[in-house]
């Protein structure tokens, strides 16, 4: 087994979606970590890319066949699954769902092999059917892998008040973050010519920005709605010229109405000089470049667990400012010392301008965001943690005893 791969299960690129985009990025830091092992994906039907191996098929109610058929020949060192309901769910003629039941199939179905998952989903006060759905998954998983600490320690009173035992093979490992994409603020002339931002008319130096997919979740009208009073405020302190900066795309068609009525709004403060939209897909650098010629990034969700959006923010050291309380996000923000929070629109504008008018309050906190990346969320360190998590469940198959860990009290 000294060279027996990785396996991942997930969605993967070419397909927009943000666990597809972290699978792909998680792989990457995967595989240098393991440098003697192939690191390979059995995908969607729309992944692709060297080493993927697009299978799953959710038009078949038993897309999981061939998912387990391939991880048997491969023979792997560990089976490492990316959860989100959407992900497995088959849907029949009738328009009913299967409650992820294929997904539980696979699990069994993959009794054999050190299996770890990591659910992207978890909230801290779970429906009936989603703590039955995670209670059945980790029993069948050797390790499963929560983004933070909270859910673990909620999962530890939700359960016991159903009259359920708490499991033991549950681990935290944070959302991982880039350590390489850190540009000095003397590249970021550089990075806005190279997106074409400094050819538009009278852009201004100073950048707030809403980077990401434009979701109806992410709420970017309460800034846009409010942006010609906080930019006159800010001058009014400072004197300096402040611009918003709106980038991104939708990804999912239901959300066309909020897309197109947001950015209408940001259109509407350009042609007044006060803003600038910029569209693109929000995956590969482009992404981090965009956010990287900010000064701060607001990122107002309202339905979040864990964010990709954040995980760039931290590996840029940007100072933020976000929606509470928000589970991960709001856990995210304390840790790691490196934003504000706002619950209200007053709220929000109020940490804006304390952002932009106090330069050194951002130094401070891309300073804490710096400390928190390197010591925490660099997909360096996380990467190790996925490997504690693979030999931990290797162990467990080979003794036939379930993984132990303590808990978070």
């Amino acid at each position: 087994m000294s060279n027996a791969p990785i396996v991942m299960i997930s969605s993967y690129p070419p397909r927009l979606c943000g666990i597809a985009t972290f699978c792909e990025e998680a792989r990457e830091f995967i595989q240098k970590a393991n440098p003697r092992r192939k690191v390979v994906v059995i995908s969607h039907t729309d992944g692709g890319g060297d080493g993927v191996f697009p299978l799953i098929d959710r038009t078949r109610r038993d897309w999981w066949k061939p998912v387990a058929r391939k991880v048997a020949r491969l023979r792997p060192y560990a089976v490492h699954i990316q959860h989100e309901y959407g992900l497995y769910e088959y849907v029949d003629e009738r328009g009913q769902g299967d409650g992820n039941a294929g997904f539980l199939e696979l699990l069994d179905a993959l009794a054999d092999w050190p299996t770890v998952i990591e659910p992207h989903t978890v909230h801290g006060r779970l429906t009936d059917f989603e703590a039955d759905f995670l209670y059945q998954m980790c029993e069948r998983a050797d390790v499963v892998l929560l983004k933070c600490h909270y859910q673990k320690w909620r999962l530890e009173w939700n359960f016991p008040t159903r009259g359920w035992d708490v499991p033991t093979n549950v681990m935290v490992v944070p959302h991982g973050a880039r350590p390489d994409r850190r540009w000095a603020p003397e590249n970021v002339p550089r990075l806005r010519k190279e997106l074409g931002i400094n050819g538009v008319h009278q852009i201004s130096p100073h950048l707030v920005g809403l980077i990401g997919w434009i979701q109806s979740n992410k709420r970017w009208d309460i800034l846009a709605s409010m942006w010609e009073e906080v930019v006159q405020e800010i001058r009014g302190h400072t004197g300096e010229q402040w611009d918003l900066l709106a980038a991104g795309a939708m990804r999912d068609p239901a959300h066309r109405a909020d897309y197109e009525r947001w950015k209408g709004q940001i259109q509407l403060l350009e042609r007044k000089g006060l803003a600038h939209y910029y569209e693109f897909v929000p995956r590969g650098d482009v992404y981090y470049k965009a956010m990287a010629i900010c000064d701060f990034v607001v990122l107002p969700s309202i339905d979040e667990t864990q964010s990709g959006t954040l995980a760039r923010i931290i590996a840029l050291n940007k100072p933020f400012i976000t929606m509470a309380p928000m589970e991960g996000l709001t856990a995210q923000t304390l840790e790691s010392r490196g934003g504000l929070m706002f619950t209200d629109r007053d709220g929000l504008r109020r940490q804006v301008v304390r952002l932009a008018t106090d330069e050194p309050l951002r130094l401070a906190l891309g300073e804490n965001l710096r400390e928190y990346l390197d010591r925490v969320v660099s997909w360096e360190v996380v990467a190790r943690q996925y490997g504690d998590a693979y030999r931990l469940a290797r162990k467990a198959r080979t003794r036939g005893k379930p993984v132990v860990l303590p808990s978070v009290f």
